[in-house]
């Protein structure tokens, strides 16, 4: 059976047993606490959008993600949770596929494949975006998912705090059978939640792309009261033995959410973003253009800076979610810079789904 097929099977049992409701199943450890429940949840998110290029008045559809998740406890300390994305910009993917372990009151354990804890907007699920279009920190320069194992702890020192930290093969998603590797990646991040709607965020990584270790360090705040959310965010990226300049990232926006008593809309939300990147090159190394183990790392991004804006529309009710992105991107470029073919200036529409 091929991964399509398995997938497909998983999610369909999955369905039924959500359907039938919360399985019981006893425990034999005790017969005075109450028994367990196994527990199985259904998640997806859909994203389809049409967008045009305004300069080349090009258009296309595409669906962004289709993704289906399963999450729930199999015991009361034992959590698990499993993701695909069977329309990853046309490829299908397995996301997370991870057990996550209760240790003590806010600690705990989680080993698998998972989205490395680093940065805020790479860090952000489909559905949570605010933008039809991520962030250059989240789309190119600070995106990570890799197999290893995390600790995360959260507590109060007066704030709320969380801690999270973790090693990582460095091998990425589909390179796990025969990797075996003596440089293990690392990432660490911290978030602290302070008073009247200020939270503050730092985190750092390793990783390896190829025969280059690469530090990142990452730093942002946002606000998030009264109907705003306001965020800025920056990241280093420092190749070793200076094999490429150092990457410089930002991302910065604002955001107003204006409820609404319609029979369509829950709230409207007009918002507004800067970010930047430095020329980046991915790490991996290159000889005429393709990679080569004689070859030295080159720009696989051009420098660019953008201004977007737009409307969100949101439908929401019990639990489930949709918007309606409306986007205009306006791409700035160092003169002789090249350009992506999808990395220009476009008017976007995105309508995702969320159950």
């Amino acid at each position: 059976m091929n991964l399509r097929s398995t997938l497909t099977a998983a999610a369909c049992l999955a369905m039924a047993a959500y359907a039938h409701g919360t399985t019981t199943v006893p425990d034999s450890t005790t017969t005075t606490e109450p028994r367990p429940k196994v527990t199985m949840n259904v998640h997806g998110t859909v994203r389809a959008k049409y967008e045009y290029q305004t300069e080349e008045g090009e258009g296309r559809f595409e669906v962004r993600n289709a993704r289906v998740s399963l999450d729930g406890r199999v015991a009361r300390r034992v959590e698990y949770k499993l993701e695909a994305d069977f329309s990853d910009e046309g490829r299908m993917r397995m996301l997370d596929a991870y057990t996550r372990i209760n240790l003590a009151k806010g600690l705990d354990f989680t080993i698998g494949q998972m989205r490395v804890p680093f940065t805020i907007d790479a860090h952000r699920s489909p559905h949570l975006q605010y933008f039809a279009n991520r962030s250059f920190i989240a789309k190119q320069v600070g995106d990570v998912r890799d197999v290893g194992a995390t600790l995360a702890y959260k507590f109060r020192a007066g704030i709320p705090i969380t801690l999270q930290a973790g090693m990582f093969n460095g091998s990425g998603l589909t390179n796990q059978k025969d990797f075996w590797t003596d440089n293990v990646n690392f990432s660490a991040k911290a978030q602290l939640e302070l008073p009247l709607g200020f939270n503050i965020v730092g985190s750092v990584q390793k990783i390896r792309p190829d025969a280059c270790n690469v530090m990142l360090y990452d730093a942002g705040i946002f606000y998030e009261a009264h109907g705003w959310h306001v965020e800025a965010e920056y990241l280093l990226k420092r190749y070793a033995h200076d094999a490429f300049h150092d990457v410089n990232a930002l991302n910065t926006f604002a955001c107003y959410d204006v409820a609404l008593r319609r029979k369509w809309f829950s709230k409207i939300s007009p918002l507004v973003r800067y970010d930047y990147m430095d020329s980046h090159s991915d790490g991996i190394r290159y000889l005429d253009g393709t990679a080569d183990a004689m070859g030295t790392l080159v720009a696989t991004d051009s420098q660019r800076s953008r201004l977007t804006g737009g409307l969100t529309f949101s439908f929401g009710h019990k639990g489930f979610n949709a918007d309606l992105r409306l986007n205009y991107e306006k791409y700035l470029y160092p003169t002789g810079a090249a350009r992506k073919t999808s990395e220009r200036d476009k008017v976007v529409i995105e309508f995702m789904t969320h159950f």
